[in-house]
């Protein structure tokens, strides 16, 4: 089963609304936001990284990076590097690498929610697929995924 069927499976199972959007070839949340014609904050991108040997999954709005000193406080680690293509692609073997949906869950992979996605209603993500995305409420991710949720994206210096 591909990862968007495997989703929307898991999904319509815990009664969860949600909407399957098309758009051309994406690689970056940035470009999927185009492509969508949504706002970047409503975009959850997904950014694998590996702490003190474990894989976990930091999702925020496709507008901001990862502050990685405050991923390192924010989980407690010794050591957190950002994850290369081929430590997760096996990972998540029914998603085109880098379009992982944030159900990390799914592939028992933690996940963090910088606390920013949930400031709107709704998220747009990935469906396994550059070509292909989800859109619920953030409310119901949250149910579902159960993300542990900090603060870990860059602020802008003042």
């Amino acid at each position: 089963m591909a990862g968007k069927e495997r989703l929307e499976q898991y999904l319509q199972e815990h009664n969860v609304a949600f909407e399957e959007q098309h758009h051309p070839t994406a690689y970056t949340a940035q470009e999927v936001a185009a492509a969508e014609h949504v706002p970047g904050r409503l975009v959850a991108k997904c950014v694998i990284a590996v702490a003190d040997g474990q894989m976990v999954m930091l999702v925020l709005p496709a507008v901001h990076q990862v502050d990685m000193a405050r991923v390192v406080e924010m989980l407690g680690a010794s050591e957190v590097r950002l994850a290369q293509e081929d430590e997760f692609a096996d990972t998540f073997p029914d998603c085109e690498v880098g379009a992982m949906p944030p159900f990390g869950n799914l592939y028992q992979v933690p996940v963090y929610v910088d606390r920013s996605l949930a400031e709107d209603e709704t998220i747009v993500f990935p469906a396994g697929t550059h070509t292909e995305t989800l859109s619920m409420k953030y409310a119901d991710f949250e149910r579902l995924v159960s993300p542990l949720v900090g603060d870990f994206r860059q602020t802008a210096a003042v």
